[in-house]
């Protein structure tokens, strides 16, 4: 990236295939932060109860008509509400957790920044957070007992893969001792436009002066198609085989849109291949979440704990632990 084409702020930034510059989503930064006290948790799931409510007493002409217009201005409402696709892209999702106060050019219309400050896309924001917390925290136990062994991340439909990379930045900020080993971040995604974006992210966040500078990190990208798993077994068996620590995780893809068979087949895979943390986000079976899908024309399956459970079981694993954000439970997964 050209030097005068980065923007000057306090920021970390790093460029996209299509050459723009966004900034990099670092959870122990409070310009991303999400307060997740549970005073701050219950207005916000409040305010996202309410805005539904008022949602629901627009007629749904009206509410088609206006959300085609904001369309026009916003990318962030085109990319929710005016897409063909099954599902939300890797780079689209990214942007809609930077923030409002974070949004760099083309998301510069006002419309864009009054959908960035919506509950529901503050509770997104929350998504990473939590995923990387939970992975942080269980992670500080297995590299505390293995001191030399080499730390892999795999991410299933990671796109920019930034849970990981938060995971490692928040150890970096807590137990920095734990991260002095080789270590890699393997994306498993079928776009390549997410991971491109996220080893540029990676590069950014280990220069001088940033959170993860001075450690050995590489950034792996595969294409993977999560109903095709003998590639992911391939992986995790051979990474095992070497005596390394594996850990998965998956926010926003395979347990939010997958079928319950690529599910438990995926986690089948990271189980034979000995990886004993995996995390990752649930959809919300929630009633009014459930519209919120219907309204967007994605994909998602809404299981919620109750459903993800028995597939978890299945699959050789148990939920240890999770967080709400409303929209989805982010679980942390451990052998059964």
């Amino acid at each position: 990236m050209q030097q005068d084409s980065i923007p000057k702020d306090d920021l970390v930034y790093a460029q996209t295939r299509d050459g723009r510059a966004l900034p990099v989503i670092d959870v122990t930064n409070p310009r991303f932060a999400v307060p997740d006290d549970p005073q701050n948790l219950h207005d916000l799931l409040e305010a996202s109860a309410q805005e539904e409510i008022k949602r629901r007493r627009v007629p749904k002409f009206i509410m088609r008509w206006l959300l085609k217009s904001a369309a026009k201005r916003s990318l962030l409402v085109r990319a929710i509400f005016s897409s063909d696709a099954a599902f939300l892209d890797g780079l689209s999702t990214y942007v809609m957790k930077l923030g409002a106060d974070n949004l760099p050019p083309p998301y510069t219309d006002p419309v864009d920044r009054q959908a960035a400050v919506s509950p529901n896309l503050t509770l997104l924001r929350l998504h990473t957070q939590q995923t990387a917390r939970l992975l942080a925290d269980a992670l500080v136990s297995e590299l505390g007992a293995n001191g030399s062994a080499p730390l892999h991340l795999v991410n299933i439909a990671g796109g920019p893969a930034i849970d990981s990379l938060n995971t490692l930045i928040l150890l970096s900020r807590t137990r920095p001792d734990l991260l002095r080993r080789p270590i890699a971040v393997h994306v498993l995604d079928s776009d390549d436009a997410g991971p491109f974006f996220g080893a540029n992210a990676l590069t950014a966040m280990r220069a001088e002066g940033r959170p993860l500078h001075g450690l050995d990190i590489a950034f792996e990208h595969r294409h993977y198609d999560w109903n095709e798993q003998a590639s992911l077994a391939a992986l995790t068996g051979a990474l095992a085989a070497t005596g390394a620590i594996v850990a998965a995780s998956s926010e926003g893809g395979l347990f939010e849109y997958g079928s319950d068979a690529a599910i438990v087949a995926n986690l089948r895979a990271l189980r034979a291949g000995g990886v004993n943390l995996v995390t990752g986000s649930v959809t919300s079976a929630d009633e009014s979440h459930r519209r919120r899908i219907t309204a967007t024309g994605f994909k998602l399956v809404p299981r919620g704990l109750e459903g993800f459970a028995p597939l978890a079981k299945r699959g050789g694993y148990r939920i240890a632990r999770a967080e709400t954000a409303q929209l989805s439970d982010q679980i942390l997964l451990l052998p059964a």
